[in-house]
């Protein structure tokens, strides 16, 4: 998950996390970031290098909720383009062809493929 949830996983969940709202390095940060905006492949690649056990995923869908993750997303992405190693990762791919930020058909083949849209 994005670290909005870490305390809370720590504490209510018993589970190690992360990333929280107290980590401090970008790198580490980034390559969670890289592992949402990218295709599964990578993202497997990815976990397996993090030593990812499970993965969670807020989605509002139809109750509206808007802090859920698929809203973050683009901190993700720009996050996640933010280090040498996710400089494959480019915010303006998850944008549609008129330049919107789409989570419908309507959406990039970036976004259309990337792990959190898939998990959304």
């Amino acid at each position: 998950s994005w670290w909005d949830y870490g305390y809370q996983l720590t504490a209510m969940a018993n589970r190690t996390i992360l990333v929280d709202n107290n980590t401090w390095n970008n790198t580490h940060i980034s390559r969670v970031g890289q592992a949402m905006a990218s295709p599964e492949e990578h993202s497997y690649t990815i976990m397996k290098e993090l030593d990812v056990d499970y993965v969670l995923v807020i989605f509002g869908g139809i109750s509206g909720y808007s802090s859920d993750d698929i809203n973050k997303f683009l901190w993700m992405i720009r996050i996640g383009g933010s280090t040498p190693e996710g400089a494959h990762i480019s915010e303006s791919d998850y944008y549609s062809q008129s330049g919107e930020y789409r989570v419908d058909k309507d959406a990039s083949s970036a976004m259309l493929n990337s792990l959190m849209y898939k998990m959304c």
